[in-house]
């Protein structure tokens, strides 16, 4: 009684079951959003999963993470998928080395805009005077 009462039937298992893992495929990342959300979310649904009994390795909730990325984050996913063993990489540890890529991110956007303020428009100013 106490099992239903928490947890649902086996069939509103399955259906939450369902639900997560049909959002886990389609998860991906939205343009604007940050690590720290994109973590957020993933583990939410990782964690509902989990609960129901779902089961994962580590390398295929890595592939997941990386392969939902946007595209500003190619670079990076190229590099860990040839570096390191998937298998090997907690995801907690590859969370970290994305947080450590979207600092670089932030700070390579902050030095363009510096940039471009530095180099402003010059015009060139004259005067004339004209008698009637």
């Amino acid at each position: 009684m106490l099992e239903v009462t928490h947890e649902g039937t086996v069939d509103a298992r399955k259906s939450r079951k369902h639900t997560f893992v049909s959002e886990c495929e389609a998860f991906r990342m939205k343009n604007g959003e940050t690590h720290s959300e994109l973590q957020i979310r993933f583990n939410h649904i990782v964690n509902h999963l989990l609960g129901l009994g779902k089961t994962f390795e580590d390398d295929e909730l890595n592939i997941k993470i990386l392969n939902c990325l946007i595209r500003t984050w190619e670079p990076k996913i190229t590099m860990i998928k040839e570096s390191k063993d998937l298998a090997s990489v907690s995801m907690k540890a590859l969370f970290r080395k994305l947080l450590a890529y979207e600092h670089e991110l932030i700070e390579e956007s902050h030095a363009k805009d510096r940039e471009k303020k530095r180099k402003g428009i010059a015009l060139k100013a004259s005067s004339s005077k004209e008698d009637h």
